[in-house]
């Protein structure tokens, strides 16, 4: 564990709680390894909001979380469990791709909108976590191919310099990966707009 950090929160408080939580949520099976201490201690600091905690791990409060790691390491799961710890105003919806490129094929360029600026009577765009980047496919629209994930990205960037708003995303491709999928552009737009929180590749598949 990091007994360095210096914060008016208790992290071992904080960890038991979201422990208890994931229980209640997943089952029995749930649990917070003692391993995975440095990315959740990240995560923790970042989604309450601990100013001085995320400065000492060069966390920026004004960009989302890109948190990557392999299959089944609980990436997933985990981000769901932060938004218990969430303020209201930083509140965030968990997205999967795939879900979002299934509603592509049904409903066209419209999604890309739903996704970024937000729909007609949505006061604001939302903040969203987009679940596991890269298992969606690029889909065909009446006959146009679409990076739909990378139109998303790209809108919301946008959105990100005018509005500030915020993405999160999960995924288990390595930022390279992520360029092959996506394109420079997007790799390049990401780096502006999210914190990398990576687990080690070696981390085992926890299913």
């Amino acid at each position: 564990m990091n007994e360095n950090i210096k914060s008016h929160y208790s992290y071992t408080e904080v960890i038991n709680w979201l422990q208890a939580k994931g229980v209640e949520l997943y089952g029995n099976h749930f649990k917070i390894f003692e391993t995975d201490s440095p990315i959740v201690y990240k995560l923790i600091a970042y989604f309450l909001r601990d100013e001085p905690t995320c400065f000492q791990y060069g966390i920026n409060l004004n960009k989302g979380i890109l948190l990557t790691g392999p299959i089944g390491c609980g990436k997933t799961s985990l981000m769901n469990l932060m938004k218990y710890l969430t303020a209201t105003e930083h509140k965030f919806y968990v997205k999967p791709c795939r879900e979002i490129s299934f509603e592509f094929i049904q409903d066209g360029y419209q999604i890309i909108h739903k996704y970024s600026i937000g729909k007609l009577y949505q006061s604001e765009p939302r903040t969203y976590c987009f679940d596991d980047l890269g298992t969606e496919n690029n889909l065909k629209y009446f006959g146009n191919e679409c990076n739909v994930m990378a139109e998303i990205i790209l809108s919301r960037y946008d959105l990100f310099i005018s509005k500030k708003l915020k993405t999160h995303i999960t995924t288990n491709l390595s930022a390279t990966e992520i360029e092959t999928h996506y394109g420079n552009r997007v790799r390049s737009r990401l780096r502006e707009m999210v914190n990398l929180i990576a687990y080690d590749k070696s981390t085992p598949d926890k299913r």
